[in-house]
């Protein structure tokens, strides 16, 4: 992977780091877990694999259920973050500085979890094959990938210009433009507190349900099932997110 991607800026994800994981953003991690561990069927003791961890949340919960958990992230901030947490909690959780694209266990993981809407990001759809093809890789036969995102159909009827708000002490304005034909969702947040400015745009790209199960099944995964949240509910005019759960 020669060429820097948007994601590889870790003054980035230090700045918003407040905006994302908030109070909010962690007292959430409990009831999610619950129904991964209800729709994916894995038992503490599994060997579970957290791609795109950032600061552990959900790596970290699982940990202290008793599961053997592997975090992979390319923000060094972002790990020590997390191994301090771990620390403090007394939390056996094994977390790893990789790019996800390149991050290799053949045949070694029961579950492969891929959260918040970290899926979409890499500059073409081949490199998103790629990616969820090593997913498939890393888990052992019959082993599950559970990944959520923000779905086509949700992003369309959800869809706003801007936003305004202010958190963590920043006025922070978010300006949204759709790429191409509803291929992608511009993102810019602009951030102001006193004289200091923040600027930042990315691109994500959208997956409609069905464009997701015929990538996942091109990636080596069946039985894909689609869900409108972590609680399982269906994928409707009601979804929150894309959930989408996929079997080796």
């Amino acid at each position: 992977m020669n060429k820097t991607e948007w994601f590889e800026d870790e003054d980035f994800w230090v700045t918003y780091a407040p905006l994302m994981f908030d109070e909010n953003a962690w007292a959430e991690v409990p009831s999610d877990v619950d129904n991964i561990l209800r729709l994916t069927g894995i038992a503490p003791g599994a060997r579970v694999l957290d791609l795109c961890c950032g600061v552990g949340r959900y790596s970290l919960e699982l940990a202290l259920r008793g599961f053997d958990v592997t975090g992979v992230d390319i923000t060094k901030p972002y790990l020590d973050a997390a191994k301090e947490s771990a620390t403090a909690l007394n939390a056996k959780a094994n977390f790893i500085q990789a790019d996800v694209r390149e991050f290799s266990r053949p045949e070694h993981f029961d579950l492969c979890l891929n959260l918040f809407t970290s899926f979409g990001y890499f500059e073409t759809k081949a490199m998103d094959l790629h990616f969820l093809s090593l997913c498939a890789q890393n888990l052992v036969p019959g082993g599950r990938l559970f990944l959520e995102t923000i779905g086509k159909e949700v992003a369309v009827r959800d869809f706003v210009e801007f936003e305004e708000f202010e958190r963590s002490g920043w006025n922070v304005r978010t300006e949204y433009r759709v790429v191409g034909p509803w291929e992608g969702l511009e993102n810019r947040w602009i951030l102001r507190a006193g004289s200091e400015y923040k600027d930042y745009s990315f691109v994500l790209r959208l997956y409609a349900a069905t464009e997701m199960i015929e990538a996942l099944k091109t990636a080596g995964f069946s039985d894909v099932s689609i869900f409108g949240g972590y609680d399982g509910r269906p994928y409707d005019n009601r979804a929150q997110s894309l959930v989408a759960l996929a079997r080796k």
